[in-house]
């Protein structure tokens, strides 16, 4: 840790990894999510121990869970991503998919909420958008998170790049974030690197972290 101009500057994980400066955020651990991943067992098996590691000391933890809105109050844009996600050609052949309150909406139950965790729904893909997240850290004078989840391509990436543009230090489990594009999470990965905002471990960097 950095002591200038009357500040302390984090400049490690040691530095970031404490219940005073971060949080855990489980980025859309769902069942209608992780049942597309072939990797889907293996990223559950160690955002668990994630989880574990983080419960035991202390760091709280905030769950994001995402929802497609009803067909009705689907403008054109989410219409647009839909018809992208689910290749089809019309509007008409969309199927209603990650609804609230149903099956592939809810969150793995290996990886469950506790009642002292939070749970934040949200309908794009960076958890700070139209959610009350950063307003969460910054009252609790949080400034970093740890992220697992998915898909690191698609949202964790997206969430990264918005947390530091809010002054929040992302730090990226990589080897807890699943993917459905090998080679777009490699670029992700590498943009995160090359922009130097974000911070990066594995579970066993985290398991050496948390326990020492």
């Amino acid at each position: 840790m950095e002591h200038a101009l009357g500040l302390d500057i984090p400049e490690t994980l040691e530095d970031l990894c404490t219940p005073a400066r971060t949080c855990l955020l489980v980025y859309d651990m769902q069942v209608g999510i992780v049942s597309q991943l072939p990797d889907g067992a293996g990223i559950v098996e160690r955002v668990v121990e994630a989880l574990s590691l983080a419960r035991t000391r202390g760091i709280r933890v905030v769950y994001t869970r995402h929802y497609n809105l009803p067909l009705g109050w689907a403008g054109p844009f989410q219409l647009r991503m839909a018809k992208s996600w689910q290749r089809v050609q019309r509007a008409s052949e969309l199927k209603p998919v990650l609804q609230l309150g149903s099956p592939g909406w809810q969150i793995h139950e290996a990886v469950a909420p506790l009642p002292t965790d939070a749970v934040i729904d949200k309908i794009a893909m960076s958890a700070f958008e139209g959610t009350p997240l950063a307003t969460m850290l910054r009252d609790l004078g949080l400034v970093s998170f740890l992220v697992a989840g998915i898909a690191l391509e698609i949202g964790i990436e997206p969430t990264a790049r918005h947390a530091a543009d809010l002054g929040l230090v992302p730090i990226v489990v990589e080897d807890a974030c699943g993917f459905g594009h090998r080679e777009a999470a490699e670029r992700s990965l590498a943009s995160l690197r090359f922009a130097g905002d974000a911070m990066f471990t594995d579970v066993a960097g985290l398991r050496n972290l948390l326990r020492g």
